[in-house]
């Protein structure tokens, strides 16, 4: 029988911490004056993480991540915008497809699964095309593990008058993004990736002055951020029933997330997971399918042996019995699979799952490492 409580080697959810899950061990009135306090607090703190407490405002929300990014395309981009999509993963392309079904005027710009953005063609683009008004990308873009490179995107978008839309789903709370620095309308992320909390809430840090002009945009009654947002102001509550267990567990896990030193904590020892689990993993044989200046250390993509004994359902039924989930690939470019980096994991984690790695391979009699074509 496999581990009770596994480790999540995935983009989430992920492993938490004890006294995350301990957090969820109480209930909490929606409108009870604590549990709005808590509410304010946690917005606060992300707003802060972001430095962008001056110019944006924090609007939670409930669901998943792709919930909060709906919201967030529906409710900034107005009927009669346009919005131009930068796509080189499936989550690039949830956007498109989010924004099509909500009729919105889209269009996309499409790279290859295993390069980031390319900055300068997306400028040239938007000086050939002057009725783009929004521009969205993914900061980690977990099909591949590949970082965008949203600061220079940033900077491109802003000298076009453009507002630009950030789904840092996979990045927010350990890699850097800073309002000073990367101008953004909004940014889109959840509780249960870098932050380390639990599935239920997304939230979406958008420009005071840009919200303040989006009423009547939205398509949705219940995604709609500009009338989440006016019922905070309002009284500090939550327009429909709040996750509320969610947002204690998150609050907790923001108090462990200073603790480690915030960003750039976190980020470090994201770092250091990544760099064991591909040292151990190249040491075995496999082969990433990006190279480490572009890999973000969130998750990994290895490309998947030739090997005619390797079966990516046995290997994963093997992991899962020793207390290892991951994730299969997600490419069009590859076969692969994906292991994550990221969680209540460490390097001591790492090292156990890739020893697990080696004896799935030995039981399944895989010996030839080396993905298809290779030289």
């Amino acid at each position: 029988m496999p581990p009770a409580d596994p480790y999540l080697l995935t983009p989430g959810p992920l492993r938490t911490s004890a006294t995350v899950k301990a957090a969820m061990q109480r209930d909490w009135g929606s409108r009870d004056e604590r549990f709005v306090a808590m509410n304010k607090q946690v917005c606060s703190r992300l707003l802060d993480m972001a430095g962008a407490a001056a110019t944006h405002v924090c609007v939670p929300l409930q669901g998943s991540g792709t919930f909060t990014v709906e919201a967030v395309l529906g409710t900034l981009v107005p009927r009669e915008g346009k919005l131009l999509v930068l796509v080189n993963g499936a989550y690039g392309r949830r956007m498109a497809d989010i924004a099509g079904v909500m009729g919105r005027r889209t269009e996309t710009m499409e790279w290859p699964e295993d390069r980031p953005v390319d900055v300068a063609e997306v400028g040239s683009r938007l000086d050939r095309d002057r009725s783009v008004t929004h521009v969205a990308v993914v900061h980690c873009e977990t099909t591949s593990g590949i970082l965008n490179p949203v600061r220079d995107l940033a900077s491109v978008v802003s000298a076009h008058g453009l507002a630009l839309i950030i789904d840092s789903m996979s990045a927010f709370g350990a890699l850097p993004l800073d309002s000073a620095e990367t101008q953004f309308a909004a940014v889109a992320a959840s509780a249960n990736k870098c932050l380390e909390g639990v599935p239920g809430m997304g939230f979406a840090l958008v420009g005071a002055e840009v919200l303040e002009k989006c009423r009547g945009n939205s398509h949705s009654l219940s995604l709609d951020l500009y009338e989440q947002w006016k019922g905070f102001e309002r009284n500090g509550q939550w327009r429909f029933t709040p996750p509320t267990h969610v947002l204690a567990a998150l609050l907790q896990a923001l108090d462990e997330h200073a603790a480690e030193g915030g960003v750039a904590g976190r980020g470090e020892r994201y770092g250091r997971n990544h760099r064991a689990l591909v040292d151990g993993m190249e040491r075995l044989g496999f082969r990433c399918l990006l190279p480490r200046h572009l890999q973000a250390p969130i998750i990994v993509t290895f490309l998947a042996p030739a090997d005619e004994r390797f079966d990516f359902s046995q290997f994963y039924l093997g992991l899962s019995a020793r207390g290892f989930l991951i994730y299969p690939g997600k490419l069009t470019v590859a076969d692969s699979f994906r292991i994550g980096c990221i969680g209540r994991i460490g390097e001591a984690e790492i090292g156990e799952a890739v020893e697990a790695v080696a004896a799935v391979l030995d039981e399944m009699g895989v010996t030839e490492l080396a993905p298809a074509g290779a030289a």
